[in-house]
């Protein structure tokens, strides 16, 4: 280790002393949901994942959650800790971590009301918008189950070596329903007065500390920010913080929002650290170490936040599916070298709240790391890349790093392809980070990159190429409507790259993922709260003074509206923004309503004229009267290259699948094409 005055973020590389153990540094990989915990023997695969962020320079660990009861799990599952060998297997990841130099704990999440199956339990029988079935209000008999079953979970953790146990109190899980009079009607011990609400959580910790001895960590997750009406009061959460560490808990982990929330608190359009101001409220209150969490996606703000006195330890979760070697790049003053996470939850939430195992955007190899493996090739080759687009730039970067001579081309000034539409968005800035990191990777691995360069079929036959990727990418498609070459219609690419002025009425035809991006890019007519945390507060109607219970009660929203009449529509009759991410969908949508943006399902688009655009909607005939007509209606695939071409070639990105533009998929094909050449 070195000496923490050597680098540029001292306080981040701080060891924490715990009295019986010390953390090495001040970073916590935070609990997230893989997928991998449900597959069955994939106990070498998570000592692989966990593994390798210990090596990359994690302090402390946190898994995925495990459920500790019936109540939670599938029928016919049994409880991780009932299950005979299960000790042994779990030793596996264990071993990985410690032999990695970082300390691991297992994270216990009761689901209560939100668990997707009929058999939940919850304090009171009432149902979660979230999920549709009603909880069973649970017995005496069985809430005495349930603590002991967190025991018997704690007891199994510290027998598979694992340094300490989260027990999961925020989110709107099984112990915060506890302790809010929103989700706990009960008359019983458990519930009515607040003493008598907040039992669980330090019945829970007690035991658990009873039957493990002392030196064993307890991470609580408190829920700091209920953002949901009828949620705890700042004084509550003082009272519960420092009765929870009267019995036992070692460190105090920040929870912000229950799931039912209609706050966005981790996905892009969310300021980096945007919460850690809530953590920085109770780390004087409380008398164990504080962790703080939400966004927090570089070194320089988790040193910021740390040095500032917001916390004692950052917690990052996404940001280590995106770089398992975060935090080793950021010791050594490589933090250009970081492979940011850009928080679009498309290969992590998306996957997991589709049954599908965890991945990243900006990195496939997470969860996958015994699979894809970046090797030195015995053969090399010389590869040439046309398109730098994302496609293009992760063959690039996995190609040179396994020993190949790689030059890529591109006809534009500047690499990116679509991701430099991406950054213009407002709240997708983050994009900008992913491009800093390839072009940092291309010039350490010496990538040869010729820009401004169009490529022919000849010149690739005439090279001494040995393989050609078509990296090409995408053009704009063109509807068949009348009047469609009219002076006011024009593509997004052009709207985008400021190459025409746009007026202050304007209907936008195609409702994806790219119409809804335009929509958000007029809407906001270039301003934007993506790093401005007390506007971002305000639109959302959070209270930063903690006098509204749950940070929202009785608040209003500061909303600036559309200084634009804009129409967003689409031919199909469902809802509009159905295809966008299953976490982030919702958080599009809800932001252009609260701007005033009109949206319109069911569109037959019947031509366009100095009127505006005509359409019909069901039966009715409309006209929108609009200044520009935006075209959002697809892309196609742009292969010309690949006629005549007689080199071995592949077409991986948009110039493979043009349905609806998709980076997650485009760095996967890419990464996997350079694994395998």
């Amino acid at each position: 280790m070195h000496n923490s005055t050597e680098h540029s973020y001292p306080t981040l590389f701080e060891p924490l002393n715990l009295g019986f153990t010390s953390l090495r540094n001040r970073v916590l990989m935070g609990s997230m949901h893989t997928g991998l915990e449900d597959v069955p023997d994939s106990h070498a695969r998570m000592a692989a994942f966990y593994g390798e962020r210990a090596n990359g320079g994690v302090a402390l660990i946190v898994t995925g959650g495990f459920m500790p009861s019936k109540y939670c799990l599938p029928e016919g599952t049994t409880p991780l800790f009932k299950e005979k060998g299960q000790v042994a297997k779990h030793r596996l990841i264990t071993k990985a971590v410690h032999e990695g130099g970082g300390k691991i704990c297992l994270q216990i999440l009761h689901t209560g009301r939100y668990s997707r199956q009929e058999n939940l339990i919850a304090p009171s029988p009432i149902k979660s918008p979230i999920n549709r079935f009603i909880p069973h209000e649970a017995s005496n008999e069985q809430i005495e189950g349930e603590i002991q079953a967190f025991v018997d979970f704690s007891a199994f953790c510290q027998e598979a070596g694992y340094d300490g146990v989260e027990i999961m109190g925020s989110e709107g899980y099984f112990i915060n329903e506890f302790i809010v009079e929103r989700t706990n009607q009960r008359t019983d011990q458990w519930g009515g007065s607040y003493e008598n609400r907040i039992r669980l959580p330090l019945e829970i910790v007690r035991r658990v500390r009873e039957r493990v001895g002392e030196e064993f960590i307890i991470i609580y997750r408190l829920s700091m920010l209920d953002l949901v009406e009828g949620g705890s009061s700042y004084a509550e959460v003082v009272q519960l913080g420092k009765a929870l560490a009267e019995v036992g808990v070692t460190i105090m982990n920040t929870g912000i929002g229950w799931h039912e929330a209609t706050i966005p608190t981790i996905a892009t359009k969310v300021p980096r650290a945007a919460f850690s101001w809530v953590t920085a409220k109770f780390k004087d209150e409380i008398p164990v170490p504080v962790i703080t969490s939400n966004r927090i996606n570089n070194p320089e703000v988790a040193e910021e936040i740390l040095s500032r006195g917001d916390a004692d330890m950052v917690s990052m979760a996404r940001p280590l599916l995106a770089d398992s070697d975060f935090v080793v790049k950021a010791e050594a003053n490589k933090a250009d070298e970081i492979n940011t996470c850009i928080a679009c939850n498309q290969a992590c939430l998306d996957h997991i709240f589709s049954g599908q195992l965890t991945s990243c955007l900006v990195n496939p190899r997470a969860c996958s790391e015994l699979e894809l493996v970046i090797s030195a090739t015995e053969s090399p080759k010389y590869i040439a890349i046309i398109g730098a687009g994302p496609a293009g730039l992760a063959t690039a970067v996995t190609a040179a790093e396994r020993g190949h001579r790689v030059t890529l081309f591109d006809a534009n000034d500047k690499i990116g392809g679509q991701f430099n539409l991406a950054k213009k968005i407002p709240g997708k800035e983050e994009f900008h980070e992913t491009l800093r990191y390839y072009q940092t990777q291309m010039k350490k691995l010496g990538v040869d990159v010729k820009l401004s360069q169009r490529v022919t079929v000849e010149q690739l036959n005439n090279s001494d190429f040995d393989e050609v990727v078509l990296a090409t990418g995408i053009v704009p498609r063109t509807p068949k409507i009348s009047g469609i070459d009219h002076s006011c219609v024009h593509n997004y690419i052009d709207v985008i790259t400021g190459k025409v002025e746009v007026g202050d009425r304007v209907a936008i035809i195609g409702a994806g993922g790219i119409g809804f991006d335009v929509a958000e890019y007029l809407a906001h007519a270039g301003e934007s709260t993506s790093q401005n945390i007390p506007a971002f507060m305000a639109e959302w109607g959070i209270d930063m003074n903690f006098n509204s219970r749950g940070g929202i009660e009785g608040t209003e929203e500061k909303i600036t509206p559309s200084h634009r009449t804009i129409y967003l529509c689409q031919r199909k009759h469902e809802g509009l923004g159905k295809s966008l991410g299953k976490t982030t969908g919702w958080i599009h949508r809800l932001g252009l309503i609260k701007r005033g943006i009109r949206m319109l399902a069911g569109c037959d688009y019947q031509r366009i004229d100095d009127e505006g655009l005509h359409v019909m909607v069901g039966t009715e005939p409309k006209l929108l009267e609009v200044d520009n007509v935006i075209i959002c209606a697809g892309q196609e695939s742009l292969r010309e290259l690949s006629v005549g071409l007689n080199k071995s070639f592949h077409l991986i990105g948009g110039a493979d699948v043009a349905t609806e533009l998709d980076a997650k998929r485009a760095i996967d094909q890419g990464t996997r094409l350079a694994i395998s050449i």
